[in-house]
C-alpha cells in the first residue's frame, strides 16, 4: 500500500495558512511591518496644536508677561480687582444658563410640533431650520431691532396711534433684550439634533400609547422624551457654550450695563490697549466655558442614566 505524505499547508491568497481563524489573520498582520498606529494620528494633532493650542498658549503666556516686563500673575490680580469684571463674569453666566435653558423648552415644543402634530408647510419649516443654522448672529439681532427698537415697527404703530413723541418698547437694550435674542438665535440648535431624533421614534409606540388611554402629557414624558434626552443633552451642551462665548448680540444690541467676558475682552484689548489684562480675562472666560460645559454633561448624563433607568 503506497504511503501517503502529508504536504505543506495550503497557502491562501493573503499568504496566511488555510484553515487559520481571524486571530491567526490578525496575529500575522500585525507581526507584518508597516506604519505604526500613533503615526497616523500625527497629523490631526498637530493640525489642532497649530489652529488652537498654539494660540491658547500665546494668550496664556501673555497674560502671565506685563508691560513692565518678567512674568508675574499681576494682571489676573488686577482684573479680579475690577468691579466691571465681577459684573461682566455675572452677566456671562446667568445669561448663558439662561438662554440655554430657554432653547431648551421652547426647541423641545417646536420640535415636538413639527414632528408629531401635522400641518401644512411642516416640511418647509424643518428645512428652513437647516437654513436658519447658517445665518450670522448679528442678523437676528438686527430684525429685532427693527421689530422691537426705538423707532421700530412696534414703537412706530404705537406713535402713529397715540401720536406720542416715543414708543413704550425698549427691552431690547436691556439684559432681556439679550437673552431674547440669544434664544431667538440659538434655539434651531436645539431642534435639528431633536428632529433627527424624533425621526427615529416608532410612531407605533405612539399610536399604542394613544388608544390606551395615554392623554399627550403622558406619551410625552414617557414615550418621546426619554428618546429626546441624548439630543436634549447634546443640543444644551453646543448652546450653553456659543451663549458663553457669544459677542455679536450683545453688541449689536446695545444694552446698557450688559458687559460679558468677551465684550470685557475686546474692551481691554481694542479699547483701552491692556493686553495682559484682555488676556487673563480670556483665560478666566476658557476656563469657566470648561467647568461650565463640563458640569452641564455631567448633570445631562445623570439625568439620561435615571431616564434609561426609568424607562426599563
Amino acid at each position: 500500500m503506497a504511503s501517503v505524505t502529508a504536504g505543506p499547508p495550503a497557502q491562501s491568497p493573503a499568504g496566511t495558512p488555510a484553515g487559520t481563524g481571524p486571530e491567526q489573520a490578525a496575529a500575522v498582520r500585525r507581526r507584518r511591518p508597516g506604519v505604526p498606529g500613533w503615526a497616523w494620528a500625527l497629523p490631526p494633532v498637530a493640525a489642532l496644536g497649530l489652529a488652537f493650542l498654539y494660540p491658547l498658549v500665546l494668550v496664556a503666556k501673555q497674560s502671565v508677561s506685563p508691560d513692565s516686563g518678567g512674568h508675574s500673575f499681576s494682571a489676573y490680580t488686577e482684573v479680579f480687582r475690577e468691579e466691571s469684571f465681577r459684573k461682566a463674569l455675572w452677566n456671562t453666566v446667568w445669561i448663558a444658563t439662561a438662554s440655554t435653558a430657554g432653547c431648551l423648552v421652547l426647541g423641545f415644543l417646536l420640535a415636538l410640533v413639527i414632528a408629531f402634530v401635522p400641518f401644512p408647510g411642516g416640511r418647509a419649516l424643518s428645512r428652513f431650520i437647516d437654513v436658519f443654522l447658517a445665518f450670522p448672529s448679528f442678523l437676528i439681532t438686527l430684525a429685532l431691532l427693527f421689530l422691537y427698537g426705538t423707532v421700530g415697527m412696534a414703537n412706530g404703530l404705537w406713535t402713529d396711534v397715540t401720536g406720542a413723541a416715543s414708543g413704550p418698547v425698549d427691552f431690547l437694550r436691556t439684559p432681556w433684550g439679550v437673552l431674547l435674542a440669544e434664544v431667538t438665535y440659538f434655539t434651531p440648535f436645539v431642534m435639528r439634533p431633536l428632529l433627527a431624533a424624533f425621526s427615529q421614534v416608532d410612531t407605533a409606540q405612539v399610536e399604542v400609547a394613544s388608544s390606551l388611554g395615554a392623554r399627550a402629557p403622558r406619551i410625552v414624558r414617557q414615550v418621546i422624551l426619554p428618546e429626546a434626552l441624548p439630543s436634549l443633552a447634546a443640543g444644551g451642551s453646543l448652546v450653553l457654550v456659543l451663549c458663553l462665548n457669544e459677542f455679536g448680540i450683545v453688541l449689536f444690541t446695545g444694552a446698557k450695563g450688559v458687559t460679558t467676558l468677551p465684550m470685557l475682552v475686546y474692551s481691554k484689548a481694542i479699547l483701552d490697549g491692556d493686553y495682559p489684562g484682555a488676556c487673563a480675562v480670556a483665560m478666566v472666560a476658557v476656563v469657566l466655558s470648561v467647568a461650565l460645559y463640563a458640569l452641564y454633561r455631567a448633570a445631562a448624563a445623570r439625568a439620561l442614566g435615571g431616564g434609561r433607568r426609568a424607562g426599563a
